[in-house]
């Protein structure tokens, strides 16, 4: 299939909106945790405002856009830095998108299983330069070892891929890039079977939950090291980007619409004092990705059982 532009997608997102009855559309990233945290609000805003609302799969870069547009109203875990141009875009600059101010703390980074640090040896994101110690990962027995850096279309995995370049293991290994729930269920297999496992790793995550996993070692973050350019900003983006050295912390905001503090004032005081526990999106990443349940169910169970929760973002108390 040929890749829209983003304004293209993005019209086809306000041409749905338009043609939709519902009050507000909230995105759905394609991350378990995200989508739990969609179906939650949605759920919220229904049975304390009145109003319809939808869900809708988006991109980061759509979502955002469509947010500028008025066709969609909230995105509900925006990772940042990853996503800095974004939020500068819309936030700083167009001033069409507001970044809730109650965000949770999160880590992000490549690592492997304990296993595969104790019996292998790799510890170090240096080692991923070593050839010999990377031919576990040669799993298609093609010379050249693999391993996944993050989904397409995720803003880390464009800074997983600059990291590689900076640290030189793009040259040893084959940068793979897929869907993270069949990463996820590698590494389950891997964990399971005792077999080696290396990925891109962030928490709140629920592999942290059902496996025991270690960040590799590097140098810790330096401001100075990184220059991080977009590939939407640049095509020659990776060119002009370094990261060599480890993430910073970082951190995750819900986003939302500006308009609804005019159209919804209301839920936009909502959405203001709206805070989640860093524990439930692991938990909630546990229970639909692990345990199968089913996001709707999972997300009107939470609400129920949460109810002081829920109160403090109507109260913000």
């Amino acid at each position: 299939m040929k890749k829209l532009t983003l304004t293209a997608s993005a019209a086809l997102i306000a041409a749905a909106g338009s043609a939709s009855a519902a009050d507000l559309v909230l995105g759905v990233p394609n991350w378990p945790a995200a989508n739990a945290t969609s179906n939650i609000l949605k759920i919220v805003i229904e049975e304390n405002f009145g109003l319809e609302v939808e869900l809708q799969n988006g991109t980061n870069p759509i979502i955002f856009e469509a947010m500028d547009a008025g066709s969609m109203h909230l995105h509900p875990e925006v990772w940042l830095p990853n996503q800095a141009n974004l939020h500068n875009t819309y936030v700083q600059e167009n001033q069409t998108v507001v970044a809730n101010m109650n965000p949770v703390q999160a880590v992000q980074g490549m690592c492997v299983t304990k296993y595969t640090a104790d019996t292998y040896g790799i510890t170090s994101i240096n080692d991923l330069t070593d050839p010999d110690k990377m031919a576990v990962f040669d799993k298609d027995g093609n010379g050249q070892p693999e391993v996944w850096i993050g989904a397409p279309g995720w803003a880390s995995t464009v800074i997983e891929q600059i990291r590689a370049k900076s640290y030189g293991y793009d040259q040893v290994m084959d940068l793979q890039q897929y869907d993270g729930t069949v990463a996820w269920g590698e590494l389950g297999a891997a964990a399971n079977a005792d077999e080696p496992w290396m990925g891109f790793c962030y928490e709140p995550h629920f592999i942290f939950v059902a496996y025991d996993l270690v960040y590799l070692d590097e140098p810790a973050h330096d401001p100075a090291t990184w220059t991080i350019v977009q590939p939407t900003d640049d095509p020659d983006w990776l060119a002009k980007s370094e990261a060599s050295t480890a993430w910073n912390g970082a951190k995750l905001h819900l986003h939302y619409a500006a308009n609804i503090r005019d159209n919804f004032p209301e839920v936009a005081a909502m959405l203001d004092n709206y805070a989640m526990p860093p524990e439930v999106l692991s938990e909630a990443g546990f229970e639909l990705s692990v345990n199968d349940v089913p996001v709707e169910e999972y997300a009107k169970n939470w609400v129920a059982n949460n109810e002081d929760v829920v109160l403090g973002w109507l109260t913000g108390e």
